[in-house]
């Protein structure tokens, strides 16, 4: 396994370009497959992804501002001193990796913005912790383990599309009803394989780290040196009121009682918004300031700009995908070859290659949740099942889609061709997870 990874390591190092270019030559390829497979019009395709090149605008700020703020949290004085202590009890590389994906894995199954932000968080501590105690450790492979955690994320409770066919009132009611999470999210099964990739991942990434002590890449100092900036304390009085825990404290009461109001007295439920509004009020209470907040999200910024800048690309794929019916071939050639039984596989299937094209959650299941569920109704295919399984597709080809990793090689100051072998091997183990999960059990 680790001479199998170096060989990807050195192919993918000479070959992967940045994930901006990469999200350039998934438009043309693309436009390719629409004119020359589904046999759409040139000037239609062009037209198709130029018209939906900002249809996403609301909900990429929505995803941005769940990464920054989640940035912002993760790097409270809290969270770091959590996450230094946890790096610091690490005594070995061979834990290094392995802890880096457990954790990871396990805010994955309480937020998927959380975990890509501590997934980059947690590299970075642990890199710091071993390069100040003079420890070798591999610092591609540290980044790629604590990334590879965020593969359960749709099997927790932020599963974008468990709590979309849980909601009253979803686009698919009439086809397919209200489907509660504990016939999804909260199954023995679902949660069953989630502990089972949680238990076993991190030793399979653990094992992919290098034997020969020349191709360790140890990490960079200047990442080391950036973490140990200190901030000059305020001197002046417009430094002192950023700095003044009363005003941050009043804010704070206000947040805290608009999310009483938000869930106890008028009972409702958790959306991308108010997820967010949570964070912000979070972030600020753990940041002891309202400056030292602000601070932190400067820093941020890195995170956010090239989601910004990638994010319209992948919404102008998608569009092109819809309007041109290519997404709809894709699905339906997996549907034509399935029954009650297999169905569920080949969601999972299709939906880990649609999701390298269309790497949101929610804009998948738009366009490939109609199709696959009125399949699912005609061949008599378990419903729940059949929807998770297009969750499993969407998260597991996470691991090599570049939008997906961007938080995570900002925050850890990492290029993506240096870790996507180790993603790729990842890939390889948890597809036979997952598909052994939906065809078996």
């Amino acid at each position: 396994m680790s001479r199998l990874a170096q060989f990807l390591a050195r192919f993918f190092v000479r070959w992967i370009p940045d994930s901006f270019v990469v999200a350039v030559l998934l438009s043309l390829l693309t436009f390719g497959l629409a004119v020359l497979v589904a046999g759409y019009g040139a000037s239609e395709t062009i037209d198709a992804w130029g018209d939906g090149f900002w249809d996403l605008l609301k909900f990429t700020n929505q995803i941005t501002l769940t990464l920054l703020l989640g940035y912002v949290l993760a790097h409270t004085p809290p969270m770091r001193w959590l996450l230094q202590r946890i790096a610091g009890a690490i005594r070995t590389p061979f834990w290094a990796y392995a802890g880096s994906c457990l954790v990871t894995g396990v805010c994955a199954l309480v937020s998927w913005g959380l975990s890509l932000i501590v997934a980059g968080i947690m590299a970075r501590a642990v890199g710091e912790s071993f390069s100040r105690r003079g420890i070798a450790l591999h610092y591609p492979l540290l980044v790629a383990s604590s990334f590879s955690g965020f593969v359960i994320w749709h099997q927790g409770l932020s599963s974008s599309i468990g709590l979309v066919i849980a909601t009253p009132d979803h686009f698919l009611q009439q086809t397919i009803g209200v489907i509660p999470t504990s016939e999804t999210i909260f199954t023995a099964w679902n949660l069953g394989v989630a502990l089972f990739v949680l238990a076993t991942l991190p030793f399979v990434m653990a094992s992919l780290a290098p034997r020969d002590d020349a191709a360790i890449e140890a990490m960079p100092e200047e990442l080391v040196r950036e973490s140990e900036v200190r901030r000059e304390p305020a001197s002046t009085p417009a430094e002192r009121l950023g700095e003044s825990r009363l005003l941050m404290a009043l804010f704070v009461l206000c947040g805290l009682v608009y999310m009483h109001t938000h869930f106890v007295e008028r009972g409702l439920g958790n959306t991308l918004d108010i997820f967010n509004f949570c964070f912000l009020i979070g972030g600020i209470l753990m940041a002891g300031s309202l400056i030292g907040y602000v601070r932190i999200m400067i820093s941020g910024g890195r995170v956010a700009v090239p989601f910004l800048l990638q994010y319209p690309m992948y919404s102008g794929i998608a569009a092109v995908m819809g309007a041109s019916g290519l997404a709809a071939l894709v699905i339906e050639a997996f549907v034509s070859v399935s029954s009650a039984e297999t169905l569920p596989l080949f969601a999972f299937l299709s939906g880990g290659l649609l999701n390298l094209f269309i790497p949101s959650g929610g804009g998948q299941w738009a366009v490939q949740g109609p199709i696959m569920m009125q399949a699912a109704v005609e061949v008599g295919a378990t419903l729940p099942r059949t929807a998770m399984a297009v969750a499993f597709g969407d998260q597991w080809t996470n691991l090599i889609q570049p939008l997906a990793v961007v938080p995570v090689l900002a925050i850890a100051g990492i290029e993506l061709r240096k870790i996507m072998a180790y993603c790729l091997i990842a890939l390889g183990y948890t597809g036979i997870v997952f598909a052994a999960a939906l065809a078996l059990f």
